[in-house]
C-alpha cells in the first residue's frame, strides 16, 4: 500500500498563539510582525478559539468613522481576543491531506488547527502549507 500524506506531514508545528487575556491589539501586532493571518487562541496547550486577519478587519473601525488611528489602537488594546474569537473547525494529525484540502476548499477556510484527542494544539495547516506541498510535487514531477 502506498504511503498517504497526512496533516502531520505538512503542518506547521511552531505556531504563534494567543491567550484569552491577549487583546485585539496584541493579535494585530502578532499578525503584522509575523506576516500571518490565523492565530489560534489557547488555554494552556488546549485550543479554545481562532482569530483571523479577516476577523480583525471586520472589527476595525470604518475609515468613514471619526476615530483616529491612535484611538483605534487604544480601543483595540482594551478588548480581549475572546470578544472576537470564534470556534475553529479542527483536524487530527492523521487526517489525509487530500481530505483536509477538500475541507478547506468546500468551506472556504484559510486554515485548520491540528489537535489531538484532548484538544491540545499540535500545529496548524494553512493555504501556504498546501502551496509548499504543490511546489514540492511539481518539482518532483519535473525532476
Amino acid at each position: 500500500m502506498p504511503y498517504r500524506l497526512t496533516l502531520s506531514d505538512i503542518m506547521t508545528r511552531e505556531v504563534v498563539t494567543l491567550s484569552e487575556e491577549d487583546s485585539l491589539e496584541d493579535a494585530r501586532s502578532c499578525m503584522e510582525r509575523g506576516r500571518i493571518r490565523h492565530l489560534p487562541v489557547v488555554r494552556g496547550d488546549k485550543l479554545v478559539g481562532l482569530v483571523t486577519h479577516r476577523d480583525l478587519l471586520a472589527a476595525s473601525f470604518s475609515v468613514f468613522a471619526e476615530v483616529s488611528r491612535q484611538e483605534e489602537h487604544r480601543l483595540f488594546s482594551q478588548i480581549p481576543v475572546t470578544e472576537l474569537m470564534h470556534d475553529a473547525v479542527t483536524a487530527p494529525p492523521t487526517m489525509p491531506v487530500r481530505e483536509a484540502a477538500k475541507l478547506l476548499l468546500e468551506n472556504k477556510f484559510g486554515c485548520l488547527p491540528v489537535v489531538d484527542e484532548e484538544g491540545r494544539l499540535l500545529g496548524i495547516v494553512t493555504e501556504a502549507d498546501f502551496l509548499k506541498l504543490a511546489v514540492k510535487m511539481l518539482e518532483a514531477i519535473d525532476a
